[in-house]
């Protein structure tokens, strides 16, 4: 009787742990689906901006293999915050070559459509 017990709850507790993974990996999915959405249907702007500030963001992932092996990978994101003529400001998730050309300062016409970065062409006084 008490095998029968262990084996129905464990039957239990992987179908809830399956089940969540699922949930977690819908809402996941229906919120990158919905900013890609909103991204494309929003108007692309070309305003007057400086670069206020840059950032990165590195992930380590570790990786287990058959052969007892172990691996590191690693992640890098870039963000740089632009600040509009009105004093509002804006992080956006940039490219790393695009990263590696602004520089703190710069001052230009930046370019984006919702939270997408397209651009930043640079002012010629500069």
């Amino acid at each position: 009787m008490m095998g029968f017990f262990w084996n129905g709850g464990f039957v239990i507790l992987f179908l809830l742990m399956c089940g969540l993974f699922l949930v977690v990996f819908l809402v996941a999915l229906f919120q990158g689906l919905r900013s890609w959405n909103r991204n494309n249907h929003a108007p692309r702007l070309t305003v007057d901006a400086s670069v206020v500030t840059k950032r990165t963001q590195v992930s380590s992932h570790r990786h287990h293999r058959d052969t007892g092996m172990d691996y590191v990978s690693h992640s890098s994101y870039y963000f740089v915050t632009f600040q509009v003529e009105s004093g509002d400001r804006m992080e956006l998730a940039v490219q790393s070559t695009d990263y590696g050309m602004l520089v703190e300062g710069d001052r230009g016409k930046l370019s984006f459509q919702g939270t997408r970065f397209l651009g930043f062409q640079r002012n010629g006084d500069q």
